[in-house]
């Protein structure tokens, strides 16, 4: 981006609908704090107002976004590098979301997967906050004119609408005023399966604990999800190749690669021909090592929630000196006067 008149910027949010999972620490949480070291301004949100696209238990709902807040520090971001906040606490999150709603076309919401998806059969008794919700997610993201953003697979469209809504704005009023946020899709464990069914994603929803490991897990809860973890009666290979048609086993392998901060076929080459019962406790031993920690400082964190307030509130109040600008400029290049 170095021909770019924008500054390199960050931004990437996550629900606080509770239940951290390793799949939402390596799939986002780990990157956003390696990204914190890069050569870019990082900005991570608590997307509250996102989370209230479907009902939300009030004192359940402050919880969680504080419980998330704690994971991102456990995790490694640092107030003093990052700007970490609660989305509702910025209003220009909200006042860009109604520009945008206005750019957008009903065409591109209706072919959100996501939408149909979580709408499911009953899509008449959704909200219109669902039905909206990329408009909001544009708003999220050029509202601090980001550059990259950190996404998985199942996000890269509305990222793509986040383009298409950038591209028309700056078409209709004859601008180049909004970014075209470019995605950043890399890792090799940015989708973690779930360790019953190496088919399926981890989340927090399965009806079985054991298919996932939580954040907030002790040692011994982490040891004897990946010791049942469900695995094949055959010995790991040489190649990734050969793990194609095995997914629990190329989901472990991952794993450990991603805390181990390699990649996958060195960790195979460490390891093959070894059976799962001499793998499981080197990975087990790992995931404890970089687990513990967190779950130890989200408990320290959670027990002293003004801390947790007092971090949010600071870095709302830096959120808002870079959005308030650029929704005034929105604005004034729509035609909306202001005093």
């Amino acid at each position: 981006m170095s021909d770019s008149p924008f500054t390199p910027r960050v931004f990437s949010g996550i629900q606080p609908s509770g239940g951290l999972t390793l799949g939402n620490y390596l799939g986002a949480i780990k990157r956003f704090v390696d990204m914190q070291e890069d050569d870019f301004e990082t900005i991570y949100c608590m997307v509250d107002m996102h989370a209230i696209t479907v009902w939300q238990d009030p004192e359940a709902l402050r919880h969680q976004t504080r419980e998330l807040a704690a994971g991102y520090i456990a995790a490694g971001l640092d107030p003093a590098k990052s700007i970490m906040f609660n989305q509702s606490q910025v209003a220009e999150h909200a006042q860009l979301a109604w520009i945008f709603n206005c750019v957008a076309r009903m065409g591109w919401m209706n072919r959100m997967t996501q939408f149909k998806d979580k709408a499911g059969k009953n899509r008449e008794n959704a909200s219109v906050g669902l039905f909206t919700y990329p408009a909001l997610m544009a708003a999220d993201i050029l509202v601090y004119h980001a550059t990259h953003v950190p996404v998985g697979d199942d996000q890269k469209q509305h990222l793509e609408l986040t383009r298409d809504v950038a591209t028309k704005f700056n078409h209709d009023f004859g601008v180049d005023f909004f970014p075209l946020t470019e995605p950043v899709i890399e890792g090799v464990a940015t989708r973690v399966m779930s360790l019953r069914d190496g088919s399926k994603k981890m989340s927090k929803s399965d009806p079985s604990d054991m298919s996932r490991i939580n954040m907030t897990d002790d040692a011994d809860a982490i040891a004897k999800k990946i010791r049942k973890a469900k695995t094949d009666p055959e010995p790991l290979p040489a190649t990734l190749d050969e793990l194609s048609d095995r997914p629990e086993a190329r989901n472990l392998i991952n794993i450990y690669a991603a805390l181990a901060e390699e990649d996958a076929q060195t960790v195979l080459t460490q390891f093959e021909g070894k059976q799962f019962g001499d793998f499981k406790p080197q990975l087990s031993d790992l995931a404890v090592a970089k687990l513990s920690p967190i779950a130890d400082e989200m408990a320290r964190l959670m027990n002293d929630p003004a801390e947790i307030d007092a971090i949010l509130g600071k870095g709302a109040a830096r959120a808002r000196e870079i959005a308030h600008p650029i929704l005034a400029r929105t604005y004034d290049i729509v035609g909306m006067i202001q005093s």
